[in-house]
């Protein structure tokens, strides 16, 4: 708790400092803004270096060193639907948030105009970062990587992930000592890029003073209160499914207290809402689960990473809210087929997003062109994304233990 206090201190003195900034005018601005989006950009990079080491090293561990494939199987078949329908009626609920509540944001055209003329600059650091949703059939053909080095470098996280668990599979038939080996190297470098992502993270409070200050410079006040409505609609959104939806899941499907869930719970959303990381909340979610919940070990060391890597029901929330938030300020009417779209998409899209601060802002990106909304609209979201990330990573991780409970359950408990 104490380091998410100084993240929100980081935030609130970057968008005070920015918006004094933004009084002040050039050339102290235009210095300040120069000194701090490098900082900004490095924090979250350094962030990001991470992740596909992680991510397919852990899941190749998890499946090599998993003894039960029968279970593995019943375990994986019933998290494609979970993780598939919780998404999208994540997205859904965030969809009609933002649908019943945007028409209250009453935006003049000083504010518009502002946030219009500030995000070019903004959305230009993340150009490189983002690529466009192919259609269906290219994408199921693109799930099945050619070369995987080549994703890695690309920074396509979903083939990989398809690539790592064919490769943890594949060890499971391979001698024990061939297995040992690649299984100890790879847990190895997953140890390893934990403490990396631990070190950055202690920056955390100055790394979102240097993401903050530049978009309060350039906004000033007159975009405060849209950027507050924004980040208010996706908290309040993120809690409601959470209370709503999640715990009582946990609670009927799951055949856990709620009292129980929510203190096994507690110690993941800390380190989710201070890191904004639900791969930094995974070893914390592993423990939480193995000796607060009791879940088999097929779903503590298979399950949990899994949905650790692809399952954000959170993020599906923010992105779509903040697809007709942008759509909202750019003046676009959004009929109730174009609104579909933003969900299905956001459903396809979440399912490689990273899980490290900002990852679903990054895309968002083809969510807003499924829908024909400007995509330079991202720099808006970018430099206030850290609450947002806040309230979208607790739910993902939250999330992520109600349906470990739910696959449990059917999976056959091994209750301690």
């Amino acid at each position: 708790m104490k380091a998410a206090l100084f993240t929100l201190a980081g935030l609130v003195g970057g968008m005070a400092a920015g918006t004094w900034l933004s009084l002040v005018g050039e050339p102290t601005r235009g210095w300040a803004v120069g000194v701090a989006e490098p900082i900004g950009t490095v924090f979250i990079n350094a962030i990001r270096m991470t992740v596909i080491p992680l991510i397919v090293a852990k899941l190749i561990v998890s499946v090599a060193s998993a003894a039960d494939e029968r279970a593995l199987k019943r375990i994986g078949g019933g998290a494609v639907v979970l993780f598939v329908g919780a998404v999208l009626l994540a997205a859904v609920l965030g969809a009609t948030a933002a649908r019943l509540a945007l028409p209250h944001l009453h935006l003049d055209t000083g504010v518009v105009s502002s946030l219009q003329a500030g995000d070019a600059t903004a959305a230009g650091s993340t150009a490189g970062a983002t690529r466009e949703v192919p259609n269906l059939g290219q994408w199921v053909v693109g799930l099945v990587p050619p070369n995987p080095f080549k994703s890695a470098a690309d920074g396509t996280l979903l083939p990989l992930i398809v690539f790592a668990l064919a490769l943890g599979f594949a060890l499971t038939r391979v001698n024990e000592a061939a297995r040992a080996a690649v299984v100890g190297m790879l847990q190895g470098i997953a140890d390893a890029m934990i403490v990396i992502v631990k070190w950055v993270l202690q920056w955390a409070p100055v790394g979102v003073f240097a993401l903050a200050l530049p978009l309060a410079a350039r906004l000033g006040l007159g975009a405060a209160g849209a950027l507050a409505f924004y980040v208010a609609l996706v908290g309040v959104t993120c809690v409601a499914f959470a209370l709503l939806i999640l715990y009582p899941a946990a609670a009927i499907l799951g055949g856990v207290s709620p009292a129980r869930f929510a203190r096994a719970c507690a110690p993941v959303q800390a380190i989710a809402f201070s890191s904004r990381s639900s791969l930094a909340s995974l070893p914390v979610m592993i423990e939480q689960g193995r000796d607060a919940l009791q879940l088999p070990v097929a779903v503590t060391a298979f399950f949990m990473p899994v949905a650790a890597a692809v399952f954000r029901a959170g993020s599906a929330i923010s992105t779509a809210i903040g697809a007709l938030f942008l759509a909202h300020l750019y003046g676009i009417e959004l009929t109730l087929p174009e609104v579909g779209t933003v969900v299905l998409t956001a459903v396809v899209t979440m399912f490689g997003s990273p899980g490290v601060p900002s990852g679903a802002v990054i895309v968002i990106v083809p969510i807003l062109a499924s829908a024909g909304v400007p995509v330079e609209g991202i720099g808006i979201l970018i430099g206030v994304d850290t609450l947002p990330d806040m309230f979208r990573t607790t739910t993902n991780v939250t999330a992520n233990m109600s349906a470990a409970t739910i696959v449990s359950r059917f999976a056959g408990r091994q209750a301690g």
